[in-house]
């Protein structure tokens, strides 16, 4: 592989090895950038920003062994964050970190498609300038993110020191992190543990998978709380926090979590907006005081009506 620079663009050089060939050239380059998704190299190609022998070629070209495949990423649009007055739901404050119950529904920070209405937005109106900026102007405060559909607990740090201590809390596995999910069927042991390195799925590019080969080792703990006819209400504590984590773990032994159209069956008896999952309670130590400090979350409405119900 050869890189080069130029005005912030990126260009690659790739030869294709004999494992690779007859793959789509979109797929192909899909796999190599794994922060990337296909549409965006089918857009980039039909750009001619991708070249086979210095040639272009249409997105279901099928690459051949000993192709030589040459890619410029173009520079990134520089997006404006603007503060919104969104609504907080403030679980705990002080000068250095900020927990909110995160709603249903919101993105944790700006990204295609969602360059409004996201927690980061609200928590820039709400801190003004006070917020780390370790993660860049994308990312103001973001120490660590959970899924647009998961409700619950989540910390955003008011200055770098904050940042870089809960960080290496995370990076440690130290914090921690309790969570409340229904998940389809009757899970029989009381308790359990389940261990499986997660990564990027290798067809599907918007879900994570078991991936023992590439992903990164998780580990997460649950507990059965009740049980009902067919569904089931359990906690769960995370020893890693992976992308996606506990949905692919409970869906990885059978038991998808309820409304999650991703990893379960896709039916959705309830018409909920995803998965039934909640960050109820997350747990560290505090960057200036050193004292360990433990924030929860109230359980949504949705969720409570689920279980007063029964299901």
């Amino acid at each position: 592989m050869q890189e080069t620079k130029q005005n912030n663009e990126i260009s690659q050089e790739f030869e294709v090895s004999f494992e690779q060939e007859g793959e789509r050239l979109d797929k192909y380059l899909a796999l190599i950038y794994e922060n990337q998704s296909r549409s965006f190299f089918q857009k980039i190609i039909k750009e001619n920003l991708v070249l086979v022998n210095e040639k272009a070629q249409k997105a279901n070209y099928r690459i051949s062994a000993e192709d030589t495949v040459s890619v410029t990423i173009p520079k990134a649009q520089e997006i404006e964050i603007v503060p919104e007055d969104i609504p907080l739901d403030i679980l705990y404050e002080d000068e250095d970190v900020l927990v909110v119950n995160k709603p249903k529904g919101m993105v944790v920070h700006p990204s295609a498609g969602h360059y409004t209405g996201t927690l980061v937005n609200a928590v820039m109106y709400h801190c003004k300038d006070s917020l780390s900026g370790i993660n860049g102007a994308i990312r103001p405060g973001i120490v660590h993110r959970i899924d647009m559909d998961t409700t619950g607990a989540l910390i955003v740090c008011k200055n770098d020191n904050a940042h870089v201590k809960i960080a290496q809390q995370i990076k440690e596995h130290s914090v921690t992190r309790r969570y409340r999910g229904i998940v389809n069927g009757v899970v029989k042991e009381d308790t359990g543990r389940i261990e499986g390195a997660i990564g990027r799925h290798s067809v599907e590019r918007k879900k994570m998978a078991i991936n023992e080969k590439n992903g990164k080792p998780a580990i997460t703990h649950y507990k059965v709380l009740e049980r009902f006819n067919n569904h089931t209400y359990m906690e769960f504590e995370l020893e890693t926090g992976r992308t996606h984590q506990i949905r692919v773990h409970m869906a990885s032994i059978g038991h998808p979590l309820l409304g999650d159209t991703l990893y379960g069956s896709g039916k959705n008896p309830y018409h909920l907006q995803g998965q039934t999952l909640h960050a109820m309670v997350i747990g560290f130590i505090h960057p200036s005081t050193g004292a360990y400090l433990e924030v929860e979350a109230p359980l949504p409405e949705y969720f409570q009506k689920l279980l007063k119900g029964k299901l």
